[in-house]
């Protein structure tokens, strides 16, 4: 898709191309108003001075669109628009050693019980042990900390997304 064609889209169908990049709807509906995009430089921008308005609800129904790691088959079910993008960028974990998507699975089920959401990590790049390990060294932190890392998290995807899309 172009640029061109993002700027001339309703704010409706605008809406439902961004949320791809990012479900959140208070960044949906704030890329949506910040059209027309000059460039893609422009659209980069526009998406970071977002960030700094989300509030914590707005992260969790960002991340909520999200599959768990190696777990891409959760995603297809409950968010058939974005399961292209995540199957690519989780495409390590089908490298992976039975332990280790076993390991991620245990971690990623003690991380969601202990936060109330799934961790969030920028999966590009990153193979299924790396990713193993950021879990394992995130599970140490605080609540308030993991909303912080995988808000970040949530924005360096979204920006490969926003690349993919343009």
């Amino acid at each position: 898709m172009s640029l061109e064609r993002l700027n001339q889209m309703s704010d409706a169908g605008a809406a439902e191309t961004l949320r791809t990049c990012c479900a959140a709807t208070r960044w949906v509906q704030g890329m949506v108003a910040s059209r027309p995009f000059e460039s893609v430089e422009d659209l980069h921008e526009k998406a970071d001075r977002l960030w700094p308005g989300m509030t914590t609800d707005d992260w969790l129904e960002a991340f909520e669109a999200h599959p768990k790691i190696g777990d891409v088959s959760s995603l297809k079910a409950k968010f058939a628009n974005t399961h292209d993008l995540a199957s690519g960028e989780q495409s390590s974990t089908s490298l992976a050693s039975d332990e280790v998507l076993r390991k991620l699975k245990y971690g990623n089920d003690a991380y969601l019980e202990k936060f109330g959401f799934i961790f969030i990590i920028c999966a590009t790049g990153k193979s299924a042990d790396e990713m193993l390990v950021r879990l394992e060294e995130r599970l140490e932190n605080t609540r308030a900390d993991e909303i912080l890392n995988a808000g970040r998290e949530q924005a360096k995807i979204t920006h490969l997304r926003l690349d993919k899309l343009v």
